[in-house]
């Protein structure tokens, strides 16, 4: 009875995926893996595009991707798995090329040959890694979170800090045109302050003055480091009822304001604030000489919230004095279509603004209709980016150093948790279909993270940032107060 049931033992073995890879039908379609890589273009210095199929029922794969060069890379097992240096190696040899994957796959015992897809592997150089706040869908209270830092070429990740270090929530880190040395961090609650970390200094201020609406938040560096554009907001939320949408951010009151890093004054200017409008998310030009906002006209809200429209706007910036220069002009009249825009981030090369376009307020991430816009400053014109976009959320977005690659917050995995892709982009604003973020596991990692990424920046370098350090100045009860003038 025994040798009878060691007889049926081996011979499930042997018929099952995990045995030798036995006789393959072919199907003319392409794989269905998760992430999707097919067809996506990439840098040489990519972590690998580990993948595993949809299908949670597949058992196992035998994957291959060969270069022209004539070099090949094999794997098995339910996810594919590439070795990092062999994988960083064919890259490398395959720049301006295509790569070539073959996916086989075995469910209930059959396999399955599919169509094979290629993988460009770009010219240009990407950065070093990302940084981000990781945060968990909560509307009441803080849950953890923290800013984190990702290094692209492989897997490893890094917490710069966590709001377990103090009672309060960390948002809004920003750095200089994705160097990691000056940095801008708010904390919202108890402990609330603004970090500011200049030529290896860092101190906790106090960002509200005499006549600001709040709290500075939305920081965006002026190339030279001397200035930091911040908004200053009164942020509310509201849910909706029988709707796609789930919940409403939303301002009822927004300035715009330039802090003096030198001088430690937060620059007031009367064309950028009073009641007659509401001004948020301002950005840099990179030649330092525009400042680029969104500006929108008043409304009851939340009554009318779908009537809140922003445009995107500019004024004339001096950096030797810190006036603003000129009118101030309407770049995109939203408003006129029935559209509301967000997050304005000019490229570095001076060519291109990206914003997300939604169908009414500021807070995109929570509009499934929101979409990445281009507006070519040579040119004028003003278009979607199409292979970038989904009919999920798609919002938040930076640009790498060399404005040939773009990060972007997207919710078109699951239309709940924001994640982070990337597009590659060239010189004519002619976009990539993006790819996710890869991880060494990834169903498993992006089904149990359970949290969104927010803010994307690459950065150039790894973030040297002392966390101990950080922590103490937060939860000391003093704060250094911004000074504050009337611009001219």
């Amino acid at each position: 009875m025994k040798k009878f049931a060691y007889i049926i033992a081996a011979s499930v073995l042997l018929s099952s995926c995990h045995a030798a890879v036995g006789p393959m039908t072919d199907a003319d379609v392409l794989p269905d893996i998760f992430p999707d890589y097919v067809g996506v273009t990439v840098p040489s210095t990519i972590a690998p595009l580990n993948f595993c199929m949809s299908d949670e029922n597949v058992e196992d794969m035998l994957v291959e991707v060969s270069s022209p060069a004539g070099a090949s890379l094999s794997v098995r097992g339910d996810v594919a798995r590439f070795p990092i240096r062999k994988w960083h190696s064919m890259l490398r040899a395959a720049m301006g090329q295509d790569l070539s994957v073959s996916v086989c796959a075995c469910k209930d015992g059959a396999w399955t040959r599919y169509r094979t897809f290629e993988i460009h592997v770009s010219e240009d150089e990407m950065d070093y890694g990302l940084s981000y706040r990781l945060i968990a869908p909560g509307y009441h209270n803080y849950s953890m979170m923290g800013i984190y830092e990702r290094n692209l070429s492989n897997f490893k990740e890094k917490a710069l800090i966590e709001n377990t270090q103090f009672d309060g929530c960390v948002n809004c880190h920003s750095y200089n045109q994705c160097d990691p040395s000056d940095m801008s961090l708010h904390i919202r609650g108890e402990h609330g302050a603004t970090l500011l970390r200049k030529d290896g200094k860092m101190d906790a201020y106090d960002t509200k003055t005499e006549g600001s609406v709040g709290a500075c938040v939305y920081p965006y560096w002026h190339p030279s480091g001397d200035y930091i554009a911040y908004s200053s907001n009164s942020t509310m939320q509201t849910f909706h009822v029988g709707s796609q949408k789930l919940i409403e951010v939303f301002d009822s009151a927004s300035d715009v304001y330039v802090y003096d890093v030198r001088k430690n004054e937060l620059i007031h200017y009367p064309e950028l604030s009073g009641d007659d409008a509401w001004e948020t998310f301002p950005s840099f030009s990179p030649d330092g000489r525009t400042l680029y906002f969104c500006k929108a006209n008043p409304v009851n809200v939340p009554l009318n919230i779908r009537d809140v429209h922003y445009d995107l706007c500019k004024v004339g910036f001096d950096p030797s004095t810190g006036e603003i220069t000129g009118p101030v002009e309407v770049l995109v009249e939203a408003s006129a279509h029935g559209g509301s825009v967000s997050f304005p981030r000019p490229s570095f090369d001076g060519r291109f603004i990206m914003y997300a376009m939604a169908e009414y307020g500021n807070f995109s991430i929570w509009h499934p209709e929101s979409d990445l816009w281009l507006y070519d400053l040579a040119t004028g014109e003003n278009r979607p980016v199409a292979a970038a976009n989904s009919g999920a959320a798609d919002s938040y977005h930076n640009w790498s150093s060399n404005s040939r690659w773009f990060v972007l917050g997207s919710r078109r995995v699951d239309g709940m948790f924001t994640m982070p892709f990337i597009s590659h982009i060239d010189e004519n604003g002619n976009a990539t279909k993006p790819f996710l973020v890869p991880q060494e596991n990834p169903r498993n990692y992006y089904r149990s993270q359970m949290r969104s990424y927010n803010i994307p920046e690459f950065i150039t370098g790894p973030v040297s940032f002392d966390r101990i350090k950080a922590e103490k100045l937060i939860n000391r009860p003093s704060r250094t107060p911004f000074g504050s003038r009337i611009a001219e």
